[in-house]
């Protein structure tokens, strides 16, 4: 049996074993919310994809599932199991939220618009054009069609926008853009089959059940509330007595027992009734109106959610102000305005007490707790694309810059946001941290460099030039001492002290704009890349003077420094990535990526994605943690990642499969093709509330510049983590983060035919610990590994650890870092680190290039532990310090109080009602 050396499975596990981890960036794009059954998580789509925000434990997880369009309508099944998760284009997944995978597609053949379970699970209700269909729920076991259509329900004469369903399932409401709302029967009712309300001048928006009731609540876009009272109770709805073939078919069903297939059926509805079919059936009555506008005022209804056991009713509004009223009494308890643009969806909790709000214009996501008038999560996403991200030097956080002006930090772990810097006034071109990992450096299109302090979340230098300049990337040594910029108009690099703000040089000779700097890790040299075709290296320790010109044979769009700071990488126009070595400035190898990198057909696109790709290349550079890859993005859906050595491409990962972006497709569609020209140029969504409104001839009212657009795919900005086990990457989906797939992992190393399960617990049994450890790391299997080393005395862990080889050590230390994520034996994993670095340190010092990755991963894992149990100790030490407190204070008051004062009387009256309580037990005792 043959292996291959360790190194090369340390580069590829890289390159084949990354997937899809998390999407920072964007907290909501469109679709609605919901909460799962417990109430602590909020579900919420973002683009083509659905993200768990779990509210209890502050963290937030992307399901790795894709659809081929953005997210339309989730439907949560009640036991919180299922989800059925329906895209624009009618494309389905019933979704296993405990396993977190697909189980079934599903094409509906046409835009749903909503999609909800009925409360016992046995049936879902999707809104579909001008009809209703009711589909049987899919059962725990497995089968050939989760989705059997039961009936179609038909009534409605334009689309219908929403459902709601009785506490029993018996019926279901179905609201309509023709300004109805149609009451159907669950089953086969005698006394309602169906029944149309209508009252309304404008779309209906949303309608609701009462609590174990017909009565009904509904809602139009023009602010108005009706209430509908039903004349009969649920229990008082009659089952239809099959009549005719179906009769004598149930009949001999009967006889035979034999089970048959439930055939389609459908329920044909009529707006007015005749008059004899309305004797004897339920009658539907108007109790009230109710306006939320005042006279005048003309604020559009779009959202609303009711909770039927505290009978709360949460109205959005298109101007971000949401009401919250208390039914049928219509009673205002508060409203306030949480946003700009308008309220897309709102979702209530079981208990009621906490409202998630979705505002799609800003991507925002709110949730908030109205009895206490406070935000549980108030969080928000880049307005415009983000253009560059870099990792902290732990690894723990990531800061991105957009055409925005916003800066924001996101924790990698909760994949929250937790401070947004907005001091510029213009879009951020470039973002990095310094080597503290507590400033970070950006710079921006507003001719300022600012640096940004996470202890005090403040801005506390600014950066200019003596001329007003654009500058387009940034960069700071490995000091932190030293700050560099490069100017898009002036076509030169400006370097300033941190410490002081001081300009302390202006590098001139590029002949074109600046487009990337990085600082050489190790030695204090600059390199700038720039448009005239040339890659400057520029010496701090010889007052910045040029040391090597590199010339190249295009623009320059991207340079980056290796790890060991012993190679550096070119990205060109021309689609090329060159390497060079900067010592000699002699160039070392190059990659071809025009055929890898794939960019796809715009729309409007008149030349072919073939052809159009010679103007495409790759915009972005990073080196991986160990320098053996290279990752390359650009105006693609692709991000190639490419092993420097062999100069061949590893892996190619496709970012993204939403057909909602444009340059998605390598060929056009040939049905948008007509004589007169493209439909991608006609507004397909006119009229519909995110989309642009098609002016009438003579209408004056609207905003003619109204465009609907399709964003572009792209990659702007790709890092790796400093730990080695992620990388990241910014697209017009948000912020992706990529990471190691640990669960079926099989990576032996040195593997040989003696390496067996058995043989390790035998050398357990005989206290052979080294080799038992050994052993479980050529065999590699991890609960293998969790099992030998916790199965290692405390009091022997220095001794095994000084006789474990040199080569082992890194895999020990990887293995706790990870360890220390999930394992409750902090103390335990912890003296196993101590002591293998206090034996070992000064060997791993000699090769710290290939430690450093492991060594931040595992500094990153007690940096959160100790940040986590700061907080706890804290907490304690504070309760410790109040009782201890309190009990001075009582022990200082009682001998000092006279007698007969009014606190001891107090007391005494406490007393006695402690006593008549305890008597009062005793008496009940001995009646029992």
């Amino acid at each position: 049996m043959h292996w291959a050396p360790a190194g090369y499975f340390a580069g590829e596990a890289l390159s084949s074993r990354c997937r899809f981890s998390n999407l920072l960036g964007t907290v909501y794009r469109c679709g609605n919310l919901n909460f799962t059954c417990d109430g602590n998580s909020v579900i919420s789509p973002v683009g083509n994809r659905v993200t768990v925000f779990d509210l209890k434990n502050n963290k937030s997880n992307t399901l790795p599932l894709a659809t081929r369009y953005n997210v339309r309508c989730v439907g949560l099944s009640p036991d919180g199991r299922l989800a059925i998760i329906v895209d624009e284009g009618g494309d389905a997944l019933l979704v296993s939220l405990v396993c977190r995978s697909v189980l079934h597609h599903f094409h509906f053949k046409g835009s749903v618009h909503s999609v909800s379970f009925s409360p016992d699970g046995r049936k879902f209700v999707v809104t579909k054009g001008n009809i209703a269909q009711m589909y049987h729920a899919p059962g725990r076991k497995r089968e050939f069609n989760a989705f059997v259509l039961d009936k179609t329900y038909f009534g409605p004469y334009d689309e219908t926008t929403c459902i709601d369903w009785t506490d029993d399932s018996r019926c279901f409401a179905v609201g309509s853009k023709d300004m109805s709302t149609w009451v159907f029967g669950a089953e086969r009712w005698d006394n309602l089959v169906y029944y149309a309300l209508g009252g309304h001048k404008d779309v209906i928006v949303a309608c609701f059940f009462e609590s174990s009731s017909l009565d009904l609540y509904t809602l139009s876009q023009d602010g108005a509330l009706c209430v509908w009272r039903c004349d009969t109770p649920p229990e008082g709805l009659r089952l239809k007595a099959p009549a005719g073939w179906k009769a004598e078919l149930l009949q001999g069903a009967r006889d035979e027992d034999e089970e048959e297939a439930e055939e389609e059926s459908a329920v044909r509805a009529k707006a007015v009734p005749a008059a004899a079919e309305q004797q004897g059936k339920v009658k539907y009555s108007r109790l009230a109106k109710y306006f939320f506008n005042k006279e005048g005022d003309f604020n559009n209804l779009t959202a609303a959610a009711f909770h039927k056991k505290t009978h709360l009713l949460v109205t959005g509004f298109a101007s971000g102000i949401f009401h919250l009223h208390e039914l049928p009494e219509f009673n205002l308890i508060h409203s306030l305005s949480i946003s700009d643009r308008r309220i897309a969806s709102i979702a209530l909790n079981g208990s009621g007490d906490w409202i998630a709000f979705g505002c799609s214009g800003l991507g925002q996501l709110l949730v908030w707790e109205w009895q206490s008038e406070s935000y549980v999560l108030k969080q928000q996403g880049h307005f415009n694309s983000m253009v560059s991200l870099a990792y902290s030097p732990d690894g723990q956080y990531i800061v991105t810059g957009s055409d925005d002006g916003k800066v924001k930090v996101w924790n990698t772990l909760s994949g929250f946001c937790f401070v947004t810097f907005t001091e510029h006034s213009s879009g951020v071109t470039g973002v990095t941290f310094t080597a503290t990992g507590y400033v970070i450096v950006t710079s921006s299109m507003d001719g300022t460099v600012r640096a940004f302090d996470l202890h005090r979340y403040r801005n506390f230098r600014t950066f200019t030039s003596p001329r007003p300049t654009q500058f387009s990337c940034v960069a700071a040594d490995g000091s932190g001492e030293v700050v560099s910029a490069g100017a898009q108009d002036s076509f030169e690099v400006f370097i300033w002290s941190m410490q002081t703000g001081r300009l302390l040089d202006v590098l001139s000779g590029h002949e074109g704009p600046v487009s990337s700097l990085c600082f050489n890790p190790v030695r204090s040299v600059l390199a700038s890349a720039s448009w005239d075709r040339t890659v400057r290296l520029w010496d701090m320790a010889d007052s910045w003077r040029t040391t090597e010109t590199l010339g190249l044979t295009s623009d320059a769009l991207a340079v980056t420094f290796r790890p060991d700071g012993a190679e550096l990488a070119v990205a060109t126009l021309n689609s090329q990535i060159t390497f060079w070595d900067p010592e000699n400035a002699v160039q070392t190898g190059s990659i071809e990526g025009r055929h890898d990198l794939k960019t796809g057909r715009k729309e409007l696109d008149k030349v072919t994605a073939k052809h159009s790709a010679k103007g495409k290349a790759f915009t972005t550079l990073c080196y991986s943690a160990d320098g053996q890859s290279v990752l390359a993005g650009g105006m693609s859906k692709f991000v190639c990642i490419y092993h420097v050595k062999e100069q061949i491409l590893r892996k190619k990962f496709e970012i993204s499969c939403n057909l909602s972006l444009d340059a998605m497709e390598e060929f056009l569609n040939r049905r948008k093709m007509t004589e007169f020209g493209n439909l991608a140029l006609i507004d397909q969504d006119a009229g519909v509330e995110d989309g642009a409104v098609i002016p009438l001839p003579g209408v004056k009212k609207g905003d003619m510049s109204s465009r609907h657009f399709k964003p572009e795919i792209r990659v702007t900005s790709l890092r790796f983590s400093p730990t080695g086990h992620c990388w990241a990457a910014t697209t017009t989906e948000g912020l992706l983060v990529y990471s190691l797939d640990t669960q079926m992992l099989f990576d032996p190393f040195e593997l040989d035919t003696g390496v067996t399960p058995v043989r390790i617990r035998a050398a357990l049994r005989q206290q052979d610990y080294t080799r038992a450890i050994l052993m479980a790391f050529r065999l590699n299997e991890r609960k293998l590994l969790q099992e030998v080393l916790e199965s290692v005395p405390w009091d022997e862990v220095e001794v095994v650890s000084s006789s474990l080889p040199e080569l082992y050590v890194e895999k020990v230390l990887e293995f706790l870092a990870s360890s220390f994520e999930v394992s409750r034996h902090l103390e335990f994993y912890l003296i196993w680190t101590q002591k293998l670095l206090l034996v070992h340190g000064q060997k791993l010092k000699s090769r710290v290039g290939k430690v450093l990755p492991a060594v931040q991963f595992l500094q990153k894992s007690i940096q959160r532990h100790l940040d986590d149990v700061s907080k706890l100790c804290d907490w304690n030490r504070y309760n410790i310090q109040y009782a201890l407190a309190v009990s001075k204070q009582r022990g200082l008051k009682r001998p000092s109080e006279p007698l007969g004062s009014d606190e001891e009387a107090d007391a005494s009256d406490d007393d006695t009602l402690h006593l008549l309580g305890a008597g009062q037990g005793v008496g009940d005792g001995q009646l029992v």
